[in-house]
């Protein structure tokens, strides 16, 4: 990333850890679009999860392209996207379309995060499927771009450390 590159994000985290609620404060802080990833899902994958199936990879293949194809339209103007992004190969689609998109893990307690689904009216997702969810979690590795925050902070307290990471990496803030 160079310093005159626009900040392209992706929240990445299990469900629960506040990748949305960050994300669009994040967006809005920058000023850059905001895409939840949720909002890609194909209608077959909420069923799926509504019923308390895990996706697969399978599952998980066309949403992830389609997710990498908003990111490569933002690649220029920047943005910031909520999604999951729990396997390195995951990623690897997400950057396949703009290689200098940066990861902001929110990672916090298994039960905590339990906690915050279960009190979401109304979400698709339900809190049974965290564990399936912390099983796949690959944390980000040393050749990505990206650092873990810690999602016990209040939500403006890891939108700064979000900026702190995007300007640690190149990105333009102006």
């Amino acid at each position: 990333m160079t310093s005159t590159s626009p900040p392209l994000v992706v929240m990445m985290g299990v469900s629960g850890s506040g990748k949305t609620t960050v994300g669009a404060a994040l967006a809005q802080r920058l000023r850059v679009p905001f895409a939840d990833a949720d909002d890609f899902h194909p209608p077959e994958n909420i069923a799926k999860m509504a019923a308390g199936i895990p996706l697969d990879d399978d599952d998980r293949g066309p949403w992830l392209q389609t997710i990498a194809a908003w990111l490569g339209e933002h690649a220029v103007t920047g943005g910031v996207a909520s999604c999951s992004a729990l396997k390195r190969a995951y990623r690897d689609i997400l950057t396949s379309a703009a290689p200098h998109t940066v990861f902001i893990h929110l990672h916090g307690d298994r039960d905590v995060l339990a906690e915050r689904v279960a009190g979401r009216p109304g979400h698709f997702m339900p809190a049974a499927l965290i564990d399936s969810q912390f099983a796949t979690l690959e944390p980000l590795q040393a050749d990505e771009i990206g650092q873990t925050l810690d999602v016990a902070q209040p939500v403006d307290t890891l939108v700064e450390q979000s900026l702190d990471v995007l300007a640690s990496k190149g990105a333009s803030l102006a």
